[in-house]
């Protein structure tokens, strides 16, 4: 019989733990930034100027790092624009994060937060249970379309929350990064019938949700990696934890099959997978940044 693997999102302090640590080691968040800083002021409807007020949605919004360096970056471009900026988070140590961050960020007088710890599907019954009718100018989904369960109807539904000429972005592993490459050939091996919270997903599987929609968008590369040397390294904790991040699986190094994980481990390292350079083993994260517009 099949040994039955964990979601590590079934344990919220190691996830967190691991998170903690994937932030610490990989280029994605940085790489992020210098999108939001250089690419994304192009990207935002031209209309803005003409705007006093902007409706923000942040799904799966994490800690906000992500969400204050967008805002921060309208306050530059448009310093008279008045922000309210709905956050979407499950996770209240998160949410928790999430406010010390905005207490301890200068210059956020002119945002207003509203706070809505849940999951994007009770988001959507909540808000169409109270026949909300206020649309945005901007819905962003960093790495988040992995942890819903039907991705396509979650793309509809705030998609129809967008104003004429607004903006979608999601952001997902490409599928020729290392990860996506792990998922396409181990995906299955690692849900293993008990991983159901979460979807081994690219961009390679979104994107024919959108065309089949009918849903324009645009592509943009998001390249980045991890340095994952420690996961090599017998009996390092901090190696085992981004293990477990990168696979979603708790434990990885304990709880998958000793067959298994000797060739997962060897497909990681190799297979176009990493580069090993310098005595590092860096990690293939390049991810896409799709933007779709409500025309």
């Amino acid at each position: 019989m099949a040994s039955i693997l964990r979601s590590l999102i079934g344990d919220s302090n190691r996830y967190l733990k691991a998170l903690t640590l994937f932030k610490k080691h990989t280029t994605l968040y940085r790489n992020t930034y210098d999108f939001i800083d250089n690419q994304l002021p192009n990207i935002m409807p031209r209309n803005l100027n003409g705007k006093s007020h902007l409706n923000i949605i942040g799904v799966g919004s994490g800690s906000g790092e992500i969400d204050i360096n967008i805002i921060s970056m309208l306050r530059m471009k448009y310093p008279s624009l008045k922000v309210d900026n709905e956050v979407v988070e499950p996770e209240p140590q998160q949410i928790h994060d999430y406010k010390d961050l905005v207490s301890q960020t200068p210059g956020l007088d002119h945002v207003t937060f509203n706070w809505n710890q849940m999951t994007a599907e009770v988001f959507e019954e909540q808000w169409k249970g109270n026949n909300m009718t206020k649309k945005a100018d901007l819905i962003h989904m960093f790495q988040m379309l992995y942890f819903v369960k039907d991705p396509g109807a979650t793309i509809s539904f705030f998609h129809s929350l967008l104003n004429k000429n607004a903006k979608l972005l999601l952001v997902l592993l490409s599928d020729d990064s290392g990860a996506g490459k792990l998922v396409k050939n181990y995906g299955k091996q690692l849900r293993n019938n008990s991983n159901d919270e979460i979807s081994y997903l690219t961009t390679a599987e979104v994107k024919p949700l959108l065309e089949a929609k009918g849903l324009k968008y645009r592509c943009y590369k998001l390249p980045a990696q991890m340095d994952a040397t420690n996961c090599y390294v017998e009996g390092n904790e901090e190696g085992e934890l981004l293990f477990d991040f990168t696979t979603e699986v708790h434990n990885f190094k304990k709880s998958v099959p000793p067959e298994l994980k000797a060739e997962i481990m060897e497909f990681y390292r190799h297979h176009a997978c990493s580069l090993d350079a310098n005595g590092k083993i860096q990690f293939n994260l390049d991810s896409e940044v799709l933007v779709v517009d409500r025309v």
